[in-house]
């Protein structure tokens, strides 16, 4: 799909055509919309690149071209096997127009075509690059927030748990961890060579948004970092839980089963065909019983002190 954009007086305005300062959104375009993009003189390896989940975030230069490649979150579903993962997304920037490729649409190109993202302008092609680096960084700050809420609903769940659902929920956030911290660090030194390559010109008023992109950046590394090591505690913690919470059903049961063994010992006795003593008492059923009861009373009140009930 391919989606014109342009920065008009009501905000962000959808066009038919492809004008000088518009922005061009292509998410999963089909083979008719990738010849339709061939017109535009621009290498087929930028539109190309972005469509393959396996890129890695550079920048490359090529016939007065520039194409920004970065990996963006992308949330897949809380029943999939990854709920929050990384795509590659690629930023074209022409002298007339900027290009994202995507092979998804994911939260952050809604947004921006939303006008969420204050300031943007389609018309200044850096400043909007420089808008897109920093809400891809805000949008793994927001993804890492919501994978804090879900560990702690899943913490505890974990607590009285005594089999392992809980803690494989855990095992797939660990894994979208992995792939932020893979992807966090990969575009910081995709920006790293953008600043200092020279492909991309920063004016005096776009310094500030460059440290803040920077600065966010590094923020979503550090705290990927945290919640990663913290899960990997805690995965670590709560096995042993689990394996706690068994042994102690197994504790209780063993006990259960001496409390329960020894009156039926005493009962399987007076059913042996020899001689025993009362088995001619008339009351010998009744002191049976009591005998039975006050054993078992006596191991199970031996068993509570030791906190084995």
């Amino acid at each position: 799909m391919i989606t014109i954009y342009r920065t008009g007086e009501q905000g962000l305005e959808v066009l038919e055509e492809i004008t000088k300062g518009c922005w061009i959104n292509v998410v999963d375009p089909t083979p008719e919309e990738l010849a339709r993009l061939r017109e535009l003189s621009i290498p087929p390896e930028f539109i190309t690149y972005p469509l393959d989940q396996d890129e890695r975030p550079r920048v490359e230069r090529e016939d007065g071209e520039t194409m920004i490649l970065l990996r963006v979150p992308f949330y897949s579903g809380p029943n999939t096997d990854v709920p929050f993962t990384t795509i590659p997304m690629g930023v074209v920037m022409d002298g007339q127009w900027v290009m994202t490729v995507c092979r998804h649409d994911n939260d952050l190109l809604r947004e921006l075509a939303a006008g969420k993202v204050r300031g943007l302008s389609t018309a200044k092609r850096n400043r909007f690059i420089l808008h897109v680096l920093l809400a891809a960084a805000s949008k793994y700050l927001l993804y890492l927030r919501e994978i804090n809420r879900t560990v702690d609903s899943l913490e505890d769940q974990l607590q009285m748990s005594m089999q392992n659902r809980e803690l494989l929920g855990l095992l797939k956030y660990q894994k979208s961890l992995v792939y932020f911290t893979t992807a966090l660090k990969a575009n910081e030194l995709m920006m790293e060579r953008l600043h200092r390559s020279g492909f991309f010109r920063t004016y005096p008023d776009d310094e500030d948004l460059l440290e803040d992109v920077l600065t966010e950046n590094q923020q979503a590394i550090e705290m990927t970092n945290i919640a990663s090591n913290i899960l990997s505690s805690m995965m670590d913690a709560f096995a042993s839980i689990i394996s706690n919470n068994v042994n102690a059903v197994m504790k209780f049961l063993a006990a259960a089963t001496i409390v329960i063994a020894l009156p039926t010992l005493i009962a399987s006795l007076y059913g042996m065909n020899v001689d025993l003593p009362f088995q001619s008492h008339p009351l010998a059923f009744g002191f049976v019983l009591i005998a039975s009861m006050v054993v078992a009373a006596v191991i199970t009140r031996l068993f509570v002190k030791r906190g084995w009930f």
